[in-house]
């Protein structure tokens, strides 16, 4: 590795995906100064190829100072497990119990922050995107999954696990009676109805497909709606950012609209009747991996 004496502070950051490993070197600006793609396999041929890239970047831009990782889970995040850093129970193939964190800061031999790729993104929202000057939001990813995390003062919410709000159980839209739902835990759970799959298994297409006047845009925003609904009553973020393939430009007010039906008029706060309470991630698709720095940068060194 080269010295990095004399340079800006250097930090990691992988968005770790079930069909893609993102892996980049920043400074503290959250500039990128190079990143690569790694192609999700087995855990052992994905994090070697990992590590061998961070030893030729460092050659490259100099010494990274921590690694953050933002990844997919379930993941064990209890400092005092004794799986702490572990993927659980992913039903990703052979990645159950892999010791994420541990693998990674072993090979690297630097601090390693690790959380769920949504608090990830959060982290990034708060320091360089639509979260600046806040000190609350929550980060909602709607894609293949529906992901969501929050935070609040510099804190993710933790508790036993991670929050997983995806597959909370939401009110069936009354045109929706007749769909079983994709979540092969739940059924019909806020995932197995909302998600890219079950829109997919309804309408037979993506959603940006969907003429503006089908019924799948009324079920979505409604079912995310609760989802806002929900979030404003259990954390009361300052801002509810959501991205993901499945979001689309028009979809963002009309799920305002379903938040404040399902709310009821019960919160008075009045920042929730804007425009930007709910609203597109500053940062677009670099959430994932900006926030995957940030998460370095708040790595104890």
């Amino acid at each position: 590795m080269s010295s990095s004496e004399g340079k800006p502070r250097l930090f990691g950051g992988i968005e770790a995906g079930g069909t893609k490993f993102i892996c980049a070197v920043g400074d503290a600006t959250g500039e990128i100064l190079e990143q690569t793609r790694i192609d999700t396999r087995d855990p052992a041929t994905t994090l070697a190829e990992v590590q061998r890239y961070f030893e030729a970047a460092q050659d490259r831009c100099g010494d990274i100072a921590a690694l953050g990782v933002g990844a997919f889970g379930p993941l064990d995040l209890r400092p005092t497990s004794s799986t702490y850093g572990f993927i659980t129970s992913t039903p990703k193939p052979g990645w159950a119990n892999t010791n994420l964190a541990g693998i990674l800061t072993q090979g690297l031999k630097v601090p390693v922050r690790l959380d769920t790729d949504v608090n990830g993104a959060a982290f990034g929202e708060l320091r360089w995107g639509a979260g600046q000057n806040l000190s609350s939001v929550a980060y909602v990813t709607v894609g293949t999954g529906i992901g969501v995390g929050a935070v609040h003062h510099g804190r993710a919410v933790h508790g036993l696990m991670h929050m997983e709000m995806g597959h909370v159980m939401v009110r069936r839209h009354a045109g929706d009676s007749a769909f079983a739902g994709t979540c092969p835990f739940h059924g019909d759970c806020l995932e197995g109805l909302a998600s890219g799959p079950a829109i997919l298994a309804r309408t037979g297409s993506v959603f940006s497909s969907a003429a503006p006047a089908e019924p799948i845009w009324t079920f979505e925003a409604d079912y995310l709606g609760q989802l806002c609904a929900l979030l404003v009553l259990s954390h009361c973020p300052q801002r509810i950012l959501m991205g993901g393939g499945v979001m689309q430009p028009e979809l963002y007010a009309r799920i305002r609209e379903r938040m404040l039906y399902w709310l009821q008029g019960y919160v008075t706060v009045k920042e929730i009747e804007k425009a930007q309470y709910v609203m597109a991630p500053g940062l677009a698709a670099l959430a994932g991996i900006k926030g995957a720095l940030s998460l370095a940068m708040d790595a104890e060194i």
